[in-house]
């Protein structure tokens, strides 16, 4: 079994796309649209050339994405996309990419459990944990272990 993260948005699917593919690296899929599909019928005249289903893969992890008609979309609630990271300038970076236009829930610090950890909330509703252990951090957990 695997299990895949599908996040819907409200009409600005493929601008996430971009920016995600942008700041999290990762190679986008094949992009469907609701033009041409039993779907068009299902939503607006000027909805046919959004996203019906898209993906992007980041390393060995796929996101499905899709947009959702405004009357059918339900904001992300008691969830969050983790990322897990050891380098703290590319957590900054990626912290600060996810943070323009969004809304930080708790700014990017050091933590007693991390090197950086922070929460925020992207342009696009989607709610993100970045998390980044600290590399001296990691040898000293390695020692105590053995």
């Amino acid at each position: 079994m695997q299990m895949t993260t599908y996040l819907t948005f409200r009409g600005q699917c493929e601008e996430a796309l971009e920016s995600y593919q942008a700041n999290l690296g990762g190679q986008v899929g094949p992009i469907f649209r609701y033009r041409g599909t039993p779907l068009a019928e299902q939503v607006p005249a000027d909805w046919q050339d959004k996203v019906m289903h898209g993906s992007l893969v980041i390393g060995d992890q796929v996101l499905m994405v899709a947009d959702v008609v405004p009357e059918r979309y339900d904001e992300p609630k008691g969830i969050s996309l983790s990322l897990q990271m050891k380098d703290t300038s590319e957590a900054e970076r990626i912290f600060e990419a996810l943070a323009k236009g969004g809304r930080v829930v708790m700014p990017l610090e050091k933590t007693f459990w991390a090197a950086r950890f922070g929460m925020v909330v992207d342009r696009f509703g989607i709610p993100w944990l970045i998390n980044c252990d600290s590399p001296e951090e990691n040898a000293v957990t390695s020692r105590d272990a053995t």
